[in-house]
């Protein structure tokens, strides 16, 4: 990455923070940027994101993760279908007070995932490669997030065994997710769906709020 390009990248973040008024230590802030870069490098040989430009990769990746903050409440908190980190690196840089696990079936992306958090010393991530159907936790997670991953009740369907009465489900979705709430599985109650608005981001996103019916 050169110089003007990692200087915009720099100043597309600070900008993206200030509208969404989050105000992150400059140690987080270099983190967030550290793993652009990261990310922009890898991604040329190993193909981790469709977004190859790093001033888009702030909007549409950082500040896209980063607009759940409001709703993420828990000190435990698990990341389905991760991908190559999002929305779970950048959500546990901003808050290292949460432990994050990172769950993705993609040996290639919990690698880059791996070494991300090596390298930018993120001390509050676990990393696990596995289905997430599969994946039997040792304890209970207070939220369970998902970004771009599945329908939503393809997705219930894959983590209700992951699920307590207490456990918050929140999934990010583009439009409205009108059709996905036809076909809403029993046991799940959806507290509320929520419009975001992304810094230099023009397509519509929505947070759906999710929990198990409560006997």
């Amino acid at each position: 990455m050169s110089n003007t390009v990692a200087e915009s990248v720099e100043n597309d973040l600070l900008r993206g923070l200030e509208a969404l008024e989050l105000d992150l230590s400059a140690e987080a802030v270099g983190r967030l940027l550290q793993f652009i870069h990261l990310l922009a490098k890898w991604n040329k040989a190993y193909n981790l994101t469709a977004i190859r430009d790093p001033r888009r990769m702030v909007s549409l990746h950082l500040l896209d993760s980063l607009a759940m903050l409001p709703w993420l409440q828990g000190d435990n908190v698990l990341d389905v279908g991760t991908g190559p980190g999002l929305p779970g690196i950048p959500l546990a840089i901003a808050r290292p007070d949460i432990h994050f696990t990172l769950l993705d079936s993609n040996s290639k992306k919990t690698r880059f995932i791996t070494q991300a958090v090596l390298e930018l010393g993120i001390g509050n991530v676990s990393v696990v490669q596995s289905r997430a159907e599969a994946f039997q936790p040792d304890g209970q997670y207070s939220v369970i997030i998902a970004r771009a991953f599945a329908g939503i009740p393809e997705m219930l369907d894959m983590v209700k065994h992951l699920c307590t009465a207490r456990t918050r489900i929140i999934a990010m979705k583009g439009q409205y997710p009108t059709d996905e709430l036809h076909d809403w599985p029993t046991g799940f109650v959806c507290e509320s769906i929520e419009a975001l608005k992304v810094p230099e981001l023009e397509a519509a996103r929505h947070v759906v709020l999710i929990h198990r019916e409560r006997t």
